[in-house]
């Protein structure tokens, strides 16, 4: 090879080897980037999951006052009634 030559292949060699430190630096960026998506996305992700956790416990103790509230308006209403019945019976017997 002569000089020129070596010269030509050593600017080649420089130009590939810096077309590789940006290739390099671009993935660089896009794994620093995709770190950050994924601890963002995860704190998201658990958020939602604690917002579910509390609205799910919300519907329970929801559901569970209607269901108390059911009972005891069932016993009173069924209280009602009986005292009724007493009063129609005690007032046919003359009471």
């Amino acid at each position: 090879m002569t000089e020129p030559d070596e010269i030509q292949a050593a600017l080649i060699a420089e130009q590939f080897k810096h077309a590789l430190d940006l290739q390099q630096a671009k993935i660089d960026i896009i794994a620093a980037e995709l770190d950050h998506l994924k601890e963002f996305y995860g704190h998201r992700l658990i958020n939602i999951e604690t917002r579910e956790s509390d609205h799910e416990q919300r519907l329970r103790s929801a559901t569970e006052g209607v269901t108390q509230f059911k009972t005891w308006s069932g016993l009173a209403s069924g209280g009602s009634s009986i005292v009724s019945i007493i009063a129609l019976i005690k007032s046919f017997l003359g009471g």
